[in-house]
């Protein structure tokens, strides 16, 4: 790539503006990089919307009568989402793990009702009669037509009598409200979703001999088992694995004073201490976000207690029958929720705390379009979790604007747009603050590139709009995880990586350039593998098997960047940690960058050793919705982007409490309290569990591993029990330090000197390098 550039703070010609202090080449190969992604993931989106599990318009009987339509179909996915049973079980792997797989436990009990009725009929061994009842595909796809067998209907039958019994149960023995669902039409809609996603796990593919999930799940009864697509895909995802570290660490020798955290040439910084360091307005409207934050953040994992309570303990709470008021369902649906809402309003502040120092100066009534940002998200997250209690209570009608969506994106439509004009509102506000420096530097340079990632926030969001309730469930898989994957693994992962960047050049402990290549390595590195690792969610989605196939291979590559970013992270902690020794030099950001190197710690260990696990396919088809899934999510949202929250907010904090009143000791034990319990609900409860739920799916089936029969078996539940003193550790030792914490920074946020121009260097002062010479003699 060249290497040519302009002087920083020289004009191009003709343009007014600093020149770029980059090569084209990195803005090229970013280009090169979005333009294929974005490529292939646009013909795979065609072939999502063609090629996927077709919805039959009827589903009929050999005799021609209607057994149940394509709407019906429809409405019970519907229920399905607004009654929260996505946040208690799941279909065709994706959603919740206390519940069955509702996918192969229709295809369980549809089997083992029709192998029944050939055993009457005097078959003595009807494995393989079962067999052709199940994979023979009888979808007229030119009349959307489905036709089931008189043994497949009269299993529907008696299987929507089931249902009726288990949602209808009086008791919340299942960790459900009693009477859930008792009507009749309910009942029948949601055995018809559930038959219709077992029908596509064993009906073959026109011109296959797989089915529609690449014949997930597993289950001998049917002849499903791993493809050679499942097999083949993962030796190359390995193989693309082992090459692709070995040309990173080839590059990274070759250009590693190039690339990367790097010093400054600087002798010697005094940073400026809090209280000698003035602010803005609107940065002291952003604490408000901040201390909301810590709230939010403290509910989120009490919520997280009472979910895994449940695990060890589906009877009672201790002597509480908690389910009649805070079902497992709901629980699970505010913790999920709760997790999204408070690390993305900390990036927000993050962000809004962050343009004051860039630009030196704040428009006019910034504030106020703060406090507005802070009212809009209030009513996003208190209106989306009220109406997603009184959806799965029943109160909401499923399907409305009102009811409660898919898994990850279960805040209500309504909320949802809401929540989309509210980030819009605050790139607008990202705007106004740094729309003088946008106009005076070269669209390659840093403030350009703040501003890219946070605009990308809004807008790739916004394409979760295409997820809706009644949307076919292979084409909202695809569209879903557009916001699970790709706004939240890599464009939120790039924004934040240019704060942390931004956050280092404002401290003077990087240069600008050093910050920018590291910004554009990082594009390149995780959008080379992120954008079409996307589809590695949608192995048994009913997608065709491209999707697996270019999922796998290219998910793989995501694991690069981590290793580089670990390879980075002494680089990264030398440069928070190089000025700190002496009294009247003291690093004011420690904790903050403390928080930062425990992200490259988690990156690594959450998002890549334990996310290649469950992503090689031949391990997701035994373990998707086990306990190793949970087990990737936790280490990789928390450690990664809960931990980044936490950075930010200690960043912001550090220089709106009074020097004298700085909690040293409480953000230490923050620190050690939150990274030591999520080292032990990793390695002592979700990675064991995860091995062993693996290990039985593999030899006992998937559905037996699913099964809370198998979940609650003493061994499991002792471990279950085992992670309680990592959670006591985690919001005893972590949360409730840092709330007071925060609480500190609320009564102070009026502290100190308020303006609208800061210096150039608001953060430290840089002492000539002949001074510091003299000093060392």
């Amino acid at each position: 790539m060249s290497t040519d550039v302009t002087p920083v703070g020289v004009p191009t010609a003709g343009s007014g503006r600093a020149g770029a202090l980059v090569g084209k080449g990195w803005a090229q190969g970013v280009a090169l990089v979005m333009i294929f992604g974005f490529l292939v993931m646009g013909i795979l989106a065609y072939r999502t919307y063609t090629a996927s599990m077709p919805l039959p318009d009827r589903v009929v009987t050999e005799s021609g009568q209607e057994l149940f339509a394509g709407d019906d179909i429809t409405h019970g996915q519907q229920l399905f989402q607004a009654r929260g049973l996505m946040q208690y079980g799941s279909v065709l792997g994706h959603g919740a793990y206390l519940g069955p797989d509702y996918t192969a436990e229709y295809l369980r009990l549809a089997t083992e009702n029709v192998a029944a009725q050939f055993t009457a009929s005097g078959v003595t061994n009807p494995h393989d009669e079962v067999v052709a009842e199940f994979r023979t595909n009888r979808y007229d796809a030119g009349t959307k037509t489905l036709v089931f067998t008189d043994r497949q209907v009269r299993a529907f039958n008696d299987i929507e009598e089931y249902y009726a019994g288990y949602f209808g149960e009086a008791s919340t023995k299942y960790g459900l409200l009693p009477h859930m669902i008792a009507e009749s039409g309910d009942i029948r809609d949601l055995t018809a979703f559930f038959a219709w996603t077992a029908w596509a796990a064993t009906a073959d593919r026109p011109g296959h001999d797989y089915s529609y999930t690449n014949n997930w799940p597993s289950e001998p009864r049917v002849d499903n088992g791993p493809t050679g697509s499942v097999v083949v895909w993962s030796v190359l995802s390995l193989i693309m694995l082992l090459g692709g570290i070995g040309i990173m660490f080839t590059v990274y020798g070759r250009w590693s004073q190039n690339i990367g955290w790097h010093g400054t040439e600087m002798t010697k910084l005094h940073f400026r201490q809090p209280g000698e360091v003035a602010l803005t307005r609107s940065q002291r409207a952003a604490v408000w976000i901040f201390a909301v934050v810590a709230v939010l953040f403290l509910a989120q994992v009490l919520l997280g207690g009472a979910v895994e309570h449940y695990r060890a303990d589906l009877s009672e709470f201790y002597g509480i029958d908690l389910a009649k008021i805070l079902p497992y369902n709901l629980a699970r649906t505010w913790h999920l929720q709760l997790s999204l809402f408070w690390t993305a309003s900390a990036f927000l502040a993050g962000g809004i705390f962050l343009v004051p120092f860039i630009t030196h100066r704040e428009p006019r009534g910034q504030s106020l379009l703060v406090y507005g940002l802070l009212g809009a998200l209030a009513v996003v997250v208190f209106g989306s979790l009220t109406f997603e209690a009184l959806s799965i209570f029943g109160v909401i009608k499923p399907g409305t604007v009102f009811s409660q969506q898919w898994e990850f994106l279960d805040l209500p439509r309504l909320f949802q747009v809401l929540l989309i004009v509210g980030l819009f509102l605050w790139i607008v506000i990202i705007w106004r603050g740094m729309r003088t420096k946008l106009a005076t530097t070269s669209k390659m340079n840093l403030p350009w590139m703040f501003f890219f990632t946070g605009l990308a926030i809004p807008t790739f969001y916004a394409a979760s709009l295409l997820a809706g309730s009644e949307t076919h469930f292979s084409v909202a898989d695809f569209w879903r995880f557009w916001m699970v994957h790709l706004w939240v693994e890599d464009f939120l992962e790039l924004f934040t990586t240019a704060m942390v960047a931004y956050i280092f050049v404002q401290l003077g402990v990087v240069r600008e350039r050093v910050a920018l290549l590291v910004i554009f390595l990082d594009i390149i590195l995780y959008s080379a593998g992120g954008v079409i690792g996307t589809m590695h969610h949608l192995y048994f989605s009913g997608t065709p098997v491209e999707h697996m196939a270019l999922g796998a291979f290219f998910s793989a590559a995501e694991v690069i960047p981590l290793t580089f970013l670990t390879v980075e992270a002494w680089a990264f902690l030398q440069l928070g940690a190089r000025q700190e020794a002496g009294e009247q030099n003291n690093f004011p950001a420690r904790w903050a960058v403390m928080f930062l190197v425990a992200v490259g710690f988690w990156n690594f260990l959450g998002a890549g050793i334990f996310g290649f696990l469950i992503n090689l396919p031949v391990v997701s088809y035994y373990e998707i919705g086990t306990a190793l899934t949970a087990n990737h999510a936790h280490a990789a949202m928390f450690g990664v982007y809960g931990m980044l929250a936490v950075g930010l907010a200690m960043f912001a904090f550090r220089y709106v409490i009074p020097a004298d009143q700085w909690p040293n000791k409480l953000a230490r034990i923050s620190f050690w309290g939150m990274n030591i319990g999520l080292a032990w609900m990793v390695f002592v409860t979700l990675l064991p569990l995860g091995v062993l739920q693996l290990f039985h799916s593999v030899n006992a089936g998937y559905f037996e591993a699913r099964s809370l029969g198998y979940i609650t078996q003493p061994g499991n539940a002792l471990l279950e029990w085992m992670r309680l003193p990592g959670d006591a550790i985690l919001i005893g030792a972590g949360v409730v330090p840092f709330v007071w914490i925060a609480w500190i920074a609320l009564r102070n946020f009026r502290s100190g000197e308020t303006v609208d121009e800061l210096p150039d260097n608001p953060l430290y002062v840089e002492e000539p390098a002949d001074s510091a010479a003299a000093g060392k003699d």
